[in-house]
């Protein structure tokens, strides 16, 4: 279903002052945490992307199957599933990499972005998570890449905060990423989510676009708002590309209708409306598997524009690209951090130790302000 339009009563069920909507987030970071775990404990020598992705997947579905099996509002049973399909993108490759079939094999020293998100009753979580196989500790431009990607993932959850704006941010990533030495990916955005929908609201350009598609609102963070915070990093440019339209495996359901006259694009539609309606889904994860009827309907739908594609998009052989995601409840307390990753390697970048003095100062605040205790 899409999501429907809410009275104010119920716009109060289901934000974060309600317990349960608080419990149902956390229960699907939970799940994606422990499913990126899985990932990187199963990332190994001659491991097949393919494998990894089917991993995450397979994970996601079994655990939020076990979750909250009661009915929901409507007496139905409770929406669960993938919010953003595993994607296992490889050292130059940005993201998006989610293939139906590829001989594609990791090796030692390779730097591993994943990227996955599931959903319970529609709330959310989506983390991303970069690691350099078979390597205890990482340095040079890799170690540059990767800590650089933290700094700005941490420096992002605290300046999203109720009373910050969304124009405060980039100016901060930005002045990271040229201390280390590297890019900001382009197009790269974090956004506030709502029940059902993982892109809505504001929305924070990491790097500051020209593009007058990519031109967004300064607006205030309020609290009991809810942010996927998303930063991807380059040695290179910054300015990926597409090199092979087929390679594009991810898409999203737009709203509206056409009547469609190929009947395989019909079928497919229904089963997107079935089973993917607001949420990412790759066609990996499509029953019946992938056939050339059922290729020939994703392009009849993405040309009609009832389905988004999400393009595999690549930097320069040679360079190297990390990201780190996570979701972030912007509660009255503070924010809560939902996504936490395996911390079994040691990045050491020399450029750390030389940071700004003010984005020192930053991240080395708390994202649970100490309350100021009242005078007697």
């Amino acid at each position: 279903m899409f999501p429907p339009q809410l009275t104010p009563e119920e716009e109060a069920q289901v934000s974060l002052s309600n317990p349960d909507v608080v419990t149902k987030y956390k229960a699907a970071a939970r799940i994606v945490n422990q499913a990126i775990a899985a990932i990187v404990a199963a990332a190994k020598p001659g491991t097949l992307v393919t494998d990894l992705c089917d991993l995450g997947d397979t994970f996601m579905n079994d655990a939020v199957a076990k979750e909250f099996k009661g009915k929901d509002e409507e007496n139905k049973p409770v929406e669960k599933g993938i919010a953003v399909p595993t994607c296992i993108s490889v050292n130059h490759c940005v993201g998006h990499w989610s293939p139906v079939e590829s001989a594609q094999t990791l090796k030692d020293g390779d730097l591993v972005k994943i990227d996955l998100g599931c959903h319970i009753d529609g709330f959310a979580s989506q983390a991303g998570h970069t690691f350099v196989v078979g390597a205890s500790k990482v340095t040079g431009r890799e170690a540059d890449v990767m800590q650089c990607a933290k700094d700005c993932y941490e420096a992002a959850a605290r300046l999203i905060k109720p009373g910050g704006f969304v124009d405060d941010v980039p100016p901060v990533l930005e002045k990271i990423a040229k201390h280390y030495g590297v890019s900001h990916v382009e197009g790269v955005m974090t956004n506030q989510m709502n029940r059902f929908i993982i892109d809505s609201g504001k929305v924070i350009l990491n790097r500051p676009s020209d593009n007058p598609e990519q031109q967004f609102q300064n607006a205030m963070f309020e609290e009991g708002e809810v942010y996927a915070i998303d930063v991807i990093v380059s040695t290179g440019s910054g300015k990926p590309k597409m090199i092979d339209e087929k390679e594009t495996t991810v898409f999203k359901r737009n709203y509206g209708h056409l009547d469609l006259k190929v009947k395989a694009s019909r079928q497919l539609i229904s089963q997107i409306d079935k089973r993917f309606p607001t949420m990412l889904f790759s066609l990996r994860n499509l029953d019946g598997g992938i056939d050339t009827k059922v290729k020939l309907a994703v392009q009849d739908l993405s040309r009609s524009g009832m389905i988004t594609h999400f393009p595999v998009t690549w930097e320069k052989e040679g360079e190297q690209v990390a990201q780190v995601k996570g979701t972030f409840l912007l509660m009255p307390n503070g924010s809560d951090r939902l996504n936490s990753f395996p911390q079994d390697q040691v990045v050491e970048s020399d450029k750390k130790a030389t940071l700004d003095d003010e984005v020192k100062a930053l991240l080395s605040t708390s994202l649970k302000p100490k309350k100021k205790k009242n005078k007697a």
